[in-house]
């Protein structure tokens, strides 16, 4: 069936998305946005200033003094930035000289494109745009004794440098974009908090170092079982690449991620998945669809608020059964609170929806979803 939803808001209408990069944000919250998703972003880190990194410095220094025979360049904009921060500190001339007279490979087209713009000549570069390929063709040709230089953004390639050192090489790492934590932890906080509470749908995630961040901020709160089962279940952990999600997968998190390591795969990857987990139930001769923080009603969206939702999805999960007030109590965020509290949200969630019809008030019992006859023999509603 079509969904007129999506036709109508955007395939991403009624979900909450969490954007935890630091670059290129924006433009990844504009393509959320503009496919219907609620944003919620909180950087997982910040990039130490090239002009101030003095590890950068150093190691810039010392290839120009001491040639390597190899050099990897793995990103444009980390390559870019490399060659502007030599030029800020009156090295510039001298770096490009250096990689001049040196075998430069480059991971794919972008990067490619980055060192002919700086005047360079790329020796090589893989079709599949992977550094495990880079990594096969130095092995095949032989590393031993060979000095190797890479720009690496932000932390090491998981495995990469081993895998040469114990090939026998010498490897320089470039720590071109270093990542710190952020100096204001509060978004993040409040990030970890939303997944918490189940009040986003999914987490997206475009660097290594930004998921290990999260996990490290989780477990210095006392909160890492809990973020790991949250992103287990019930929201959705979305990678840009495999070595992106490897922080995540060590903690036996499960990762989706896009066959071609960019935004916007990622972006296309969340519109064919929450859509698709998104429960749809005939009720009351309508048909209802829970999409994380709304609610799809005949193809109309009706936002819902916090404790609203919370009484659907409790209701949702046994479509046709009564739910008792006092189940019903146990589901309401917050703490505190009597069963005048549910009646409050349920009116309040009657009126979002539109209808109150479409939930029954069974007395002295509780509350149902009044499903069409033929779903609630399939559902196993008891009436």
């Amino acid at each position: 069936m079509r969904d007129i939803a999506a036709t109508q808001h955007g395939p991403l209408a009624g979900f909450t998305v969490g954007v935890t990069a630091a670059r290129r944000a924006d433009e990844l919250g504009a393509l959320l946005q503009r496919r219907g998703a609620a944003v919620l972003h909180a950087p997982a880190l910040r990039i130490v200033p090239l002009a101030d990194d003095s590890e950068l410095l150093s190691a810039t220094k010392e290839l120009i003094d001491a040639a390597p025979d190899v050099v990897i360049a793995t990103t444009a904009i980390g390559f870019r930035g490399w060659i502007e921060a030599a030029d800020g500190w009156g090295l510039g001339d001298a770096l490009l000289d250096r990689l001049g007279q040196v075998a430069l490979l480059a991971r794919g087209p972008k990067v490619k494109g980055a060192i002919r713009a700086a005047g360079l000549t790329e020796e090589w570069s893989p079709g599949s745009e992977s550094m495990a390929e880079v990594l096969d063709r130095l092995l095949d040709e032989g590393v031993e004794g060979r000095r190797i230089a890479i720009q690496l953004h932000g932390d090491p390639l998981p495995g990469f440098v081993e895998a040469l050192r114990a090939a026998g090489a010498e490897v320089v790492g470039v720590p071109v974009y270093r990542w710190m934590p952020p100096e204001d932890i509060a978004p993040l906080d409040r990030l970890i908090d939303a997944v918490l509470g189940r009040s986003v749908d999914a987490l997206t995630f475009t660097s290594a170092p930004a998921a290990a961040s999260l996990l490290a901020r989780a477990a210095t709160r006392d909160v890492h079982p809990e973020l790991t089962a949250a992103l287990g279940h019930d929201v959705l952990a979305v990678c840009v690449g495999p070595v992106t999600a490897l922080p995540l997968q060590d903690q036996g998190i499960e990762t989706l991620q896009p066959e071609r390591f960019r935004l916007g795969p990622m972006v296309q990857i969340l519109c064919q998945e929450l859509p698709s987990r998104a429960a749809v139930l005939p009720v009351a001769g309508h048909r209802l669809q829970i999409r994380g923080q709304a609610v799809v009603v005949d193809g109309a969206l009706c936002p819902v608020p916090p404790a609203g939702m919370s009484l659907l999805r409790t209701l949702a999960r046994r479509p046709g059964w009564v739910v008792s007030r006092g189940d019903l109590l146990k589901a309401l965020p917050g703490t505190g609170r009597d069963e005048h509290a549910v009646e409050t949200a349920m009116a309040r969630l009657r009126t979002a929806l539109g209808s109150p019809r479409l939930i029954q008030t069974v007395v002295k019992r509780g509350y149902r979803l009044a499903l069409d006859p033929a779903a609630d023999e399939k559902y196993g509603g008891d009436g």
